[in-house]
């Protein structure tokens, strides 16, 4: 049970050893573990400068007591006032620069304070602050001047050392807006990414319910067909149960062959070679659709006037066949036992033109349930090829089905 509670642990200890402005918990952050140990040795890295400045410059020297004493002071607080630097960065460090005049023990926080300045992204802030740095260094060495060098060429060391320590201080902030741009992108990326899986996902589920509805409405509308014709005629002699009994067997059979042939179509193939299969049927296999449905009852009329039928693309003749199958599997629902007209019509660089008219239904309608949407799909389907599409209601009360796509020359 240890071993199984460590790893819920682990992305906790890793955040610790993250700054606080990298948690992804939002704007009020709480410091980590990392952020505790950085500010305590920059503590004590600012008390040590701040020790080894006043013994190097101001240890010794006739300086008045009161200024020795906000030395004292001012060096104490600020080095402080360094565990909320990330708080308020200007104030601290124009309160150092400030400082800076007559407190050697400030120095180490002053150091700090510019850098942090720096790398809270504030650059103007930056040099702002040098600016008042170096201003206020000619008072500090009238205070505590240098026993080697006179005092101008004290004044120019000092201003080299101040250009350095901001343009370190510049480089850091530089540095940290790169590393914030470069998290921003990738996270930025990830969310792309989690995107363009979520539009993957439903794109393949819309391919599934399209595949799904075209292959397999047109099988169960025959069984639907068989089985209600039977239903209708429970005297029917043996013989004529028993090939109706057939009938819808072979049908459950291919229905069951083709359910196998669009999940093939689905089917991601584990070897490079080992190729799916893929349910293409093309203009060639009309015919038999045709028969499939005369076989169930249906008054079907097929007219094709392709001069060039082997000129035509694979793509097109496969959605010039969902277009007549859906056409079918409809007058089946919705007009039993009506006459349906198919014409096939085109020739290269004209355009495919298919046409599915259904007459005004004998009966009542079928009792068949749909999901609605085999047009949609029909639609989304000859959009992509391409082409348009348009169905509805003649003034004779037929239902035309009617599509065009292009047929390159």
């Amino acid at each position: 049970m240890t071993t199984a509670a460590a790893p819920a642990h682990s992305p906790r200890l890793l955040r610790q050893l993250l700054p606080a402005e990298l948690q992804p918990d939002g704007a009020a952050r709480r410091r980590t573990a990392r952020d505790w140990a950085v500010d305590v040795a920059l503590f004590v890295a600012a008390v040590l400068i701040g020790l080894s400045v006043y013994d190097l410059e101001a240890a010794g020297r006739p300086v008045p007591e009161l200024i020795q004493f906000a030395d004292l002071v001012a060096g104490t607080v600020l080095c402080l006032a360094l565990f909320w630097r990330r708080r308020i960065p200007l104030a601290l460090a124009v309160a150092t620069a400030l400082a800076g005049a007559f407190s050697p023990l400030s120095g180490g926080a002053a150091i700090v304070a510019l850098l942090t300045l720096g790398a809270r992204g504030r650059p103007g802030a930056v040099l702002a602050v040098g600016a008042v740095h170096g201003l206020l260094s000619p008072l500090y060495l009238h205070l505590y001047p240098d026993a080697e060098l006179s005092f101008w060429p004290s004044v120019a060391w000092t201003w080299l050392v101040l250009a350095a320590i901001t343009a370190w201080a510049l480089f850091v902030g530089a540095r940290r807006q790169l590393v914030h741009s470069l998290r921003e992108r990738a996270v930025r990326a990830e969310a792309e990414q989690e995107l363009r899986v979520a539009q993957a996902r439903q794109l393949e589920r819309t391919r599934i319910a399209r595949e799904m509805h075209d292959v397999l409405a047109h099988r169960i509308s025959l069984l639907s067909l068989h089985a209600g014709a039977l239903e209708f005629r429970p005297d029917a002699p043996p013989q004529e149960v028993a090939r109706a009994a057939g009938v819808i067997r072979d049908s459950a059979h291919q229905a069951l062959q083709d359910l196998r042939a669009v999940i093939g179509v689905l089917r991601t193939p584990d070897e490079p070679g080992d190729e799916p299969e893929r349910p293409q049927p093309t203009l060639s296999d009309l015919p038999g659709l045709v028969a499939e449905s005369r076989s169930a009852g249906m008054r079907v009329q097929l007219t094709q006037q392709l001069p060039e039928p082997a000129a035509l693309p694979a793509h097109a003749g496969r959605t010039a066949y969902r277009v007549v199958q859906e056409g079918l599997t409809n007058a089946r629902k919705h007009a039993p036992g009506a006459a349906v007209q198919v014409a096939v019509a085109g020739e290269p660089a004209q355009g495919l033109t298919v046409e599915v008219v259904s007459r005004g239904p004998v009966g009542g309608a079928a009792g068949i349930p749909g999901a609605g949407t085999g047009l949609v799909g029909l639609a989304e389907r000859v959009s992509l090829a391409g082409g348009r599409i348009e169905h509805g209601r003649t003034p004779a009360g037929d239902f035309r089905l009617w599509t065009w796509q292009p047929w390159p020359a």
